[in-house]
């Protein structure tokens, strides 16, 4: 008989703690069973990440669901997508990947998906998941399930290759950097298809993290890349967090761009292919993208930030793409999920197709919506601080929004101020209508509110 136990490692959108004492075997084996009592899977797919504790803590979820009665298919070591891809690609009940994405090393974690690779996060079944394992009551099953291991990559890379139309590319010179996490695997198997060379930077997986905990939007993580490009004159660079389900730009010159500016150069991309399409974006920053979809007669949705949300929002619009200024890149076509791979495939045709650099491909937007890009804090009470901030800029303001956390817009600038769902922090985005110095004023001006 299982002890019932408290089960620390749940959080809003997935699975995440230390190892061992919040995360370790006996807790995925739990969730295995869990998973299997509350959803009733046939089967599921599993996979994990390039952390050292990543392949024990999956064969103990496999365990569980086989205890279970539930079929396992094994797709080994890959990327948060990658299971997303194999749930659709092999029409399976669920999947699950084990992963701590950009979490410090001593982490680890898991995403939870149901069929057609749904998220299933707090209020879709991960809580009544954690209250199962928890209770540790898993009825005895009527059979053992069977374990297989399925290579569904060759897939997986056809599939990233349909995105583009590889006779339009170019050679280009780009800097990748894996940052010792999983990505490098996926550039491998794409770099015989491309005509690019690449230039690769930490590129082999390691999951001691030689060079730092792969998360390149900390400013210490870029350097690399930056002196990468710069040695190379390379035409762009990409680098991506642990489980590459986010890729983060630099430009030819070695300069960083924003992921706000991406969201609208991606949008664009979708829309002349498809005009009148929906395009889902986050309520950080939002001009840019409202009025690149006007413009090329799309229609852009507003979306609480969150992947959970932004995919059921998708789902809602039947929308072509999604974008979070955090660097997450949603596609209707890889089941409404997040992928690290399409993006830069994208962004490398459009640079290929215009002839324009990055810089140039972005330097109008940003003029035209200079932003001041994430800020974060650690505020003591963030719910007072936010009516407090209400209440300074309410007479003057023209709208006012509370799909997440407090956005309020005025005739030239705006700004979002919200919680963060994953650290104590209060985070605030502030963008202007083609005035740099205003924008700057009023970041100021709210920066010194948050004092």
């Amino acid at each position: 008989m299982t002890m019932k136990t408290e089960i620390t490692c749940f959080k809003p959108y997935d699975v995440r703690g230390r190892v061992p004492d919040q995360l370790n075997e006996d807790v995925a084996y739990r969730i295995g069973r869990a998973f299997a009592v509350w959803l009733k899977p046939k089967n599921v797919v599993v996979g994990y990440d390039i952390r050292l504790t990543s392949e024990s803590l999956c064969k103990a979820l496999a365990q569980g669901l086989l205890d279970s009665g539930v079929d396992v298919i094994n797709i080994g070591q890959c990327g948060t997508e990658e299971i997303y891809f194999a749930t659709s690609h092999l029409q399976t009940s669920g999947g699950i990947v084990v992963t701590a994405s950009h979490n410090p090393k001593d982490y680890n974690g898991m995403k939870l998906v149901r069929e057609d690779s749904k998220p299933i996060s707090g209020d879709t079944g991960l809580n009544e998941i954690k209250a199962i394992a928890e209770e540790g009551k898993f009825p005895p099953p009527s059979r053992s399930g069977r374990l297989t291991q399925e290579d569904t990559k060759q897939a997986y890379v056809e599939h990233l290759l349909s995105y583009i139309d590889v006779a339009k590319l170019k050679p280009l010179k780009l800097v990748v950097n894996a940052g010792n996490g999983g990505a490098g695997a996926i550039v491998d198997l794409l770099e015989p298809h491309l005509p690019f060379k690449f230039i690769k930077v930490h590129h082999e997986a390691d999951g001691h993290f030689p060079n730092g905990v792969p998360n390149p939007l900390l400013e210490e993580n870029r350097q690399p890349s930056i002196d990468a490009i710069s040695a190379n004159k390379a035409d762009i660079g990409i680098a991506w967090d642990g489980d590459f389900d986010r890729c983060f730009f630099f430009d030819e010159d070695a300069g960083f761009v924003e992921g706000y500016y991406i969201v609208g150069l991606l949008a664009e991309s979708f829309l002349k292919k498809e005009p009148g399409v929906k395009v889902i974006h986050d309520p950080r920053l939002t001009w840019n993208t409202i009025e690149i979809a006007k413009t090329f007669g799309g229609t852009a949705v507003q979306s609480k930030t969150g992947h959970a949300f932004i995919k059921e929002r998708m789902r809602l619009e039947d929308a072509i793409y999604g974008g979070e200024m955090s660097a997450h890149h949603y596609f209707r076509d890889f089941a409404y999920c997040d992928s690290g791979m399409i993006p830069w495939l994208l962004v490398a045709q459009m640079i290929c197709e215009t002839g324009k650099s990055l810089s140039q491909l972005v330097k109008e937007r940003m003029a035209a919506f200079p932003a001041s890009g994430e800020i974060n804090r650690t505020i003591q009470d963030p719910a007072a601080l936010l009516k407090k901030v209400q209440a300074r800029y309410e007479i003057s303001a023209k709208t006012t929004d509370f799909t997440d956390g407090l956005s309020m817009s005025f005739d030239d600038w705006r700004f979002n101020l919200r919680m963060s769902n994953t650290e104590p922090v209060v985070r605030l985005n502030v963008e202007s209508r083609g005035d740099k110095v205003l924008m700057k004023a009023k970041t100021d001006e709210l920066l010194s509110l948050m004092e």
